[in-house]
């Protein structure tokens, strides 16, 4: 029965993250958590994560800025391989904090960088990839850090949703490789993440009938509200 719970929630989250962008760890990792404890839950939700971000890049395969991924995961990847071996060895108590506010003062910050109509360039974009890599790496998850860089360098909807999940790909294909090497992902946790990364898959093609119909309006505003909510959820975390 818990994990036919932890099925539900996967759906759930992966519905939001199909149409949002992000959410999906933030959503089930309290369960896993719960379920598995914070050693198991962690690699389980990288395999999840894994399936999760290839699904979005099926459901909008046409629509990804692959000039924008090379950019973001070349300085990317290592970075979160990097992180991934830091979890291990550094509490990530001040780094949820950290995070947590930050995802909160982003909301106002994105509509001031909006209103002075402010975009990051593609190098800035690199930067930006390596910063968010080490951190994917170190914390359970930083998609909210993501949306705002993406959103930024000027992506929307499909776009936005196929890019974003095609570069937090590479950066999860190379955070598990680390887990593996570390001796943290046997097989039963493995395919303990293959299971929730399939309810996350089905999710995510759910979501694309809504993003197809969400006004843009309305998708800026889940945007915030995601913010909010993810910055309250990992000082929740810390707390």
């Amino acid at each position: 029965m818990g994990f036919l719970f932890v099925l539900i929630v996967g759906l759930a989250a992966g519905t939001i993250a199909g149409i949002v962008g992000t959410g999906s760890s933030i959503m089930l990792m309290p369960v896993l958590i719960y379920q598995y404890g914070p050693k198991e839950a962690v690699p389980i939700m990288a395999v999840a994560a894994v399936m999760a971000n290839l699904s979005r890049i099926a459901a909008w395969w046409r629509e990804v800025d692959w000039r924008a991924v090379a950019a973001y995961t070349l300085p990317g990847a290592p970075a979160a391989a990097l992180g991934a071996r830091t979890l291990w060895v550094m509490p990530a108590h001040a780094v949820d904090i950290a995070l947590g506010l930050f995802f909160i003062l982003m909301v106002p910050t994105r509509h001031w960088l909006r209103r002075r109509q402010w975009h990051l360039r593609l190098w800035q974009l690199a930067l930006a990839g390596a910063v968010i890599g080490f951190l994917t790496g170190v914390v359970l998850s930083t998609g909210p850090l993501s949306v705002p860089a993406f959103s930024a360098y000027g992506l929307v909807k499909g776009a936005f949703l196929a890019t974003e999940a095609a570069s937090s790909l590479i950066l999860y294909v190379s955070k598990v490789l680390m887990f593996s090497e570390l001796g943290a992902l046997p097989l039963e946790l493995a395919f303990k993440g293959l299971i929730v990364g399939a309810s996350l898959t089905a999710g995510a093609f759910i979501g694309k009938a809504f993003v197809l119909r969400l006004p843009a309006a309305l998708f800026e505003r889940l945007l915030d509200a995601l913010l909010l909510l993810s910055g309250l959820a990992m000082l929740a975390a810390a707390w």
